[in-house]
């Protein structure tokens, strides 16, 4: 005997958002993870699995403005929200100041912990445009690097912040 299961009986649902400024409507289970559904769901894969518990920032975005761990964040959370990616800072061809004063002051060297650092400066830098020493570890105390010893990630803020890496 055959059972056929709708979506609403699987425990799926809708959830409606925007991502890099393009709506997006899913039918997912509620509880999918938002990194999940930017890598397999959105073809987005900027945006790094990693610890999957929230430590180490390679999964971080931005929901309405705010730097989030994706790999905490599940579906329903994004409902009616905007998420920003890695991949819509730069635009077109250029990069975004970020990324080409991470590519000048050698702030990656692996490139995986690159998208969380890049977003976790970026939301720094718009909240603080000229940060202390103090606010730039805490920005980047949510973000681990296992190949720069955080050098060249220090020194790409220092030339921001300096405005020669600025737009």
């Amino acid at each position: 005997m055959s059972h056929s299961v709708n979506k609403q009986d699987a425990g799926e649902m809708t959830v409606h958002f925007q991502v890099n400024e393009k709506y997006v409507q899913k039918e997912i289970q509620p509880t999918k993870l938002l990194l999940d559904i930017l890598r397999e769901d959105c073809g987005m894969t900027g945006t790094k699995r990693s610890c999957g518990i929230g430590r180490c920032g390679a999964c971080a975005v931005h929901i309405d403005g705010k730097l989030s761990a994706s790999c905490l964040t599940m579906a329903y959370q994004v409902e009616g929200r905007s998420v920003t990616t890695i991949e819509n800072l730069a635009t077109g061809e250029e990069l975004h100041p970020v990324q080409e004063a991470m590519l000048k002051q050698g702030g990656f060297q692996c490139g995986y912990c690159t998208p969380g650092m890049v977003m976790a400066i970026n939301s720094l830098l718009t909240t603080h445009p000229r940060p202390t020493e103090e606010q730039i570890k805490d920005a980047l105390s949510g973000n681990l690097c296992r190949c720069t010893g955080y050098g060249g990630i220090i020194r790409s803020i220092q030339q921001l912040i300096e405005g020669s890496g600025g737009r």
